[in-house]
Order: structure tokens, then C-alpha cells, then sequence
């Protein structure tokens, strides 16, 4: 059984879920998705508390009224915490959870201590708690089977983008093809080059003989002085 809890305060809403008792918390742990962030009261038994983040939403920059509902909601859940002040919360990336053989049920351990973030919860605030009691809702989800079905949706989308970008560049390639094959039509290799205007200043091209039927005259003339 897992307990889901829906937290308005952002948009879209946040999925926030945990597990009845620490038998189940074992599943959930096992099972957690990479946009999990677990999350859990300090050096205290407390339950174990998962935010699903939304695409775009990282561990790192989640709004400070969402992590108030995630505190909330797990100083609620720990018997000794619920009646302290100034308790501490701490959450991580659901991947950095670390679990060993010979842990108690329920126990995690961290992979890398830097990745473990801290919120002071200075007291219960009973209208977030109230307001998160009245979204939720009990579901026995089999935790396997959503986590690779996620898996195949996640692979599927990542085809669909290859295929997708493989298809912009042939598109691209096509159209550069035919852009260069439009360039070389209108200067096409071998056309016939037009007659440079000096060619026959001096009547080089005349066939008609007339340059010689002018020399003649001349050396007429010239003979006449001689």
C-alpha cells in the first residue's frame, strides 16, 4: 500500500507519496524512479517521503513552499518528531540512496554525503498538513511493473528523438543538394563565353579582304612620288 498526497502550491501540482510502514518502505526503495527525491526527518524514525519531480524540476531548485509541505508532511509522519521543535529534515536524489545487506528494513545509507540537502522545520504547521491530509488517497501500485514501464517510455521517446533528428538532417542535406545543383545550372561549366568587345577595333576578323585591297592602294600612291 502507498500513500499519495497531491501539493498544490506549485503548477503543475506535485506528486508527493510514501510508504505505510518500513516493510514497504523497502519496496520503495528498491523501485524509485531516477525523478525521485527521498526525503526524511533526522536521526529519527520518520517516514520515508518521496517527491516525483516534474520535467524541467531538479532536486537542487525545488520552491521553498513545496519543500514546506515535504517537511511538513514528515515531521507528521514521525512519532518522536511530531512532537518536537526545530527538527531537521534531509533529502536526497532517490539515486543517491544506498542500501547493504546487513541494513535493518527500511535503513539507507547515502552514496555521496555532499548530495544530502537540510531544511529546519522550527514547528508543525497544522493548515500544510491539513491541506495535504484532505488530497490523499491509498493505492496498491505494483511498483515493478510502473518502473519499467517508465523505463520502455523513457527509451521509446529517446528512439523518437533520434529518428526525429536523423530525419532534420537528411531534410537539410536534401535541400543544401539541391541549392548547389540550382548554383551550377545557372553557371554551368563550359557555356560559350560572349565576344569581348575589343576583338575587332582594328578589323582583325574582317573576311572580306578589304585590308588588303587597301595596302594595294597605298603602294600605288607611294609608288607615284618615287
Amino acid at each position: 500500500m502507498v500513500l499519495y498526497f497531491t501539493s498544490n502550491v506549485v503548477q503543475p501540482p506535485a506528486t508527493i507519496y510514501m510508504g505505510k510502514d518500513k516493510f514497504e518502505n523497502e519496496d520503495l526503495i528498491k523501485h524509485g524512479w531516477p525523478e525521485d527525491v527521498w526525503f526524511h526527518v533526522d536521526k529519527l524514525s520518520s517516514a520515508h517521503v518521496y517527491l516525483r519531480l516534474e520535467p524541467g524540476m531538479t532536486w537542487e531548485t525545488i520552491p521553498k513552499a513545496l519543500l514546506d509541505d515535504l517537511a511538513q508532511l514528515c515531521k507528521a509522519n514521525s512519532i518522536e518528531g511530531n512532537k518536537k521543535d526545530n527538527i531537521v529534515i534531509i533529502y536526497t536524489p532517490w539515486a543517491n540512496l544506498f542500501k547493504r545487506g546487513d541494513m535493518a528494513t527500511g535503513q539507507v545509507s547515502f552514496k555521496n554525503p555532499q548530495m544530502v540537502k537540510r531544511v529546519l522545520v522550527v514547528q508543525r504547521e497544522n493548515a500544510i498538513v491539513n491541506r495535504l491530509s484532505k488530497t490523499k488517497r491509498i493505492e496498491y501500485p505494483d511498483l515493478y511493473q510502473q518502473r519499467q514501464q517508465r523505463d520502455r517510455d523513457e527509451k521509446r521517446s529517446k528512439k523518437n528523438e533520434i529518428v526525429k533528428k536523423q530525419s532534420e538532417e537528411k531534410a537539410a542535406a536534401a535541400r543544401k543538394k539541391n541549392s548547389e545543383q540550382e548554383y551550377k545550372e545557372i553557371f554551368k561549366v563550359g557555356a560559350k563565353p560572349a565576344k569581348p568587345a575589343t576583338d575587332d577595333i582594328f578589323g582583325d576578323g574582317d573576311e572580306d579582304g578589304s585590308d588588303d585591297e587597301t595596302s594595294g592602294r597605298f603602294a600605288d600612291d607611294l609608288a607615284d612620288f618615287i
